[in-house]
């Protein structure tokens, strides 16, 4: 059976309290695992959450900032202690090469894993996997960002009433599908198209085309909230979000599921970043992040 969810790992930014860990989210993605911004202490929360590096297969890194990078070397050597055996792929900013390569060598080890790097220069698409297209998108902070947006592709939804009609039953139903048409009628007449589902992830950054573009039409998206609204010039000039910008955008993109994280350890008070998403006009479903959530992906359309 096939498991899509949201694992939160960390959702504290730039330091950790006694409450929230530094950020890490895991994405399960019907058989595959893709690891977000491991921060520091990424390890230790993946045991905690019941997440085992033979989980990963994908590590996404937004940008070098150490709330967001400094688990990469811990997590990098368990893949290689506990052998994993199937290839995983690192995303980054090409521009923070050196400290991928620090974190990845930052002390000795014996390598036993090879891991793929496959930095982030551009816009675009970056990889296609089994069932689906991750994409990255630029974003505005004070050091290069990057978002990552996953795209399932559209399918088709059989339609039984319509099969009935057309006397299509058993495995006539699996040959139509494979072969799109089957004794002049085709596979349109019998199903509609089943929209493939829409993640997104972005995290530090100001208002900007990135920002929609990839919250567009997501079934999910997890984006950072830093500040509460009435800190929004401290926002604009670390370069992050407020929790009401990043409703209207969540609203505006038409988001089914919001995901806020990144919280400053100014605020003590969660229940405000609630009250703010909704205040600007999002009626979706809403979570305001914890460590160790779990938040499924909505089910399909």
């Amino acid at each position: 059976m096939s498991v899509r969810e949201l694992v939160v790992l960390g959702t504290a930014s730039q330091v950790p309290t006694r409450h929230r860990n530094h950020n890490g989210y895991l994405l399960r993605w019907d058989g595959e695992g893709i690891l977000f911004d491991p921060g520091e202490g990424t390890q230790r929360q993946m045991l905690r959450a019941g997440v085992a590096a033979h989980d990963l297969n994908r590590i996404c890194v937004t940008h070098f900032h150490g709330d967001h990078s400094l688990g990469l070397a811990g997590v990098i050597q368990r893949i290689n202690l506990d052998r994993v055996p199937h290839e995983i792929t690192a995303h980054y900013p090409r521009s923070g090469q050196r400290f991928f390569d620090r974190l990845r060598y930052a002390t000795a080890y014996r390598e036993t894993v090879g891991i793929t790097e496959a930095p982030v220069d551009a816009d675009g698409p970056l990889a296609r996997a089994g069932g689906y297209t991750l994409q990255a998108r630029k974003l505005s902070h004070p050091v290069e960002s990057y978002g990552y947006r996953i795209v399932e592709p559209d399918g088709r939804r059989m339609l039984p009433k319509r099969l009935a009609a057309h006397g299509i039953k058993g495995p006539d139903v699996g040959r139509i599908q494979r072969e799109g048409a089957l004794g002049g009628v085709s596979l349109e007449d019998v199903s509609e198209v089943r929209r493939g589902q829409r993640f997104a992830f972005v995290m530090d950054t100001r208002l900007c085309d990135g920002v929609y573009a990839l919250a567009e039409d997501c079934d999910m998206l997890v984006i950072e909230s830093t500040f509460l609204d009435d800190d929004e010039e401290l926002a604009v000039e670390h370069g992050h979000l407020t929790a009401g910008q990043a409703a209207r955008v969540a609203r505006d993109a038409g988001v089914r599921h919001l995901v806020l994280t990144h919280f400053s350890q100014r605020y003590t008070d969660p229940d405000e970043f609630e009250c703010q998403a909704r205040a600007a006009g999002y009626e979706g479903e809403l979570s305001v992040a914890y460590d160790l959530l779990r938040v499924p992906v909505p089910k399909r359309r």
